[in-house]
Formats: C-alpha cells, structure tokens, sequence
C-alpha cells in the first residue's frame, strides 16, 4: 500500500472521528470538557498533517517528515487521553473541582492560562458520560491515537522500495 494512500486514510480516520465528536456535542448534547477538546486538537493535528501528506505525495525524506509530524500530533493526543482517562479512575475524593467552561476560559483568561488549566484537567474531565463496549470517550480517543502514533512510525522507519523493485 502506498504512503500516499496510507496517509488518505489516515485523514478520513481522523475527519470521521472529529465528526463524531461534533455530533456527540451537537446532537447528544454532551459537553466537551477541557482535555476533550484538546484531544479534538489532536486529532486535528494529525488529520490535518495526513491531508497534506495525501495531497504532496511526498517522496521517501518527505514521508519520514510528515511521518513524524502526524506521530507527534497522535502523541500529544493521546498523552492528553491517558491524563483524562487517569482523572475518570481517580477515587471519588481526589478528583479536582470543577472549572469554568472552555469558552468562559477563553473569554477572561490568558491563552497560556487556559492551556494549562485545560492540561491540568478539571472534575469535569473525570465525569464518564457516554460508553460504548466498556470504554469511555477518552479510553476509544487512546486507542485511534495509538493507532495513528503506530501507523506513523511503521511509515517513518519502514525500508521503502527502490524505484524499478520488481516483485518476484
């Protein structure tokens, strides 16, 4: 399979999952909470790095570049998934109080404030509202992101063919 059809994928993977958040939000009327929103970044890092991988068709440098991109976007995302999936199993009486919304955030506080306030996680973050199979948002969030941050270094270190390779 081509690196440029991979990277396709990739970003109908991270555009279809973003479209369900959206109508999570929309439809289902569940409130994003900070490090929710933050794995929407994520997923919109790595979506955004795959279009234009799929779109540039890049050689071997340039698919080991926009490689390591999307397994940096996949990364941070899915460090932000294991944070919010550690505030969901904290014991009842450690779990932090609850904070302003993200767009009452953005309103009055400072840009840096409110990407460590969102890093730190709330109460808010610890609330399982929605499961499907036994995990919770956050949990499926991890299991794409360590697909994609996989996917990335497979493409990243794989040996690619020389050009005129014949198979047989």
């Amino acid at each position: 399979m081509s690196s440029r059809l991979v990277f396709l994928l990739i970003f109908l993977l991270c555009a279809g999952l973003l479209g369900v958040a959206f109508y999570m939000e929309h439809v289902m009327g569940l409130e994003p909470c900070p490090l929710c929103w933050l794995q929407r970044f994520g997923f919109m890092a790595a979506g955004v790095v795959s279009l234009l991988a799929a779109l540039h068709g890049p050689g071997s440098v340039g698919t080991r570049i926009y490689s390591f991109l999307m397994v940096v976007g996949s990364g941070a995302g899915l460090a932000v998934a294991g944070r919010q999936l550690w505030l969901q199993n904290l014991p009842a009486d450690q779990v932090p109080a609850c904070g302003p919304s993200v767009d009452y955030m953005l309103e009055v506080l400072p840009w840096m404030e409110v990407l460590t306030t969102a890093l730190q996680g709330t109460g808010d973050c610890a609330v399982v509202t929605w499961r499907f199979l036994g995990l919770s948002i956050p949990g499926w969030s991890a299991v794409f992101f360590t697909l994609v941050f996989m996917i990335g270094l497979v493409l990243m270190f794989r040996n690619p063919r020389p050009k005129g390779w014949i198979a047989g």
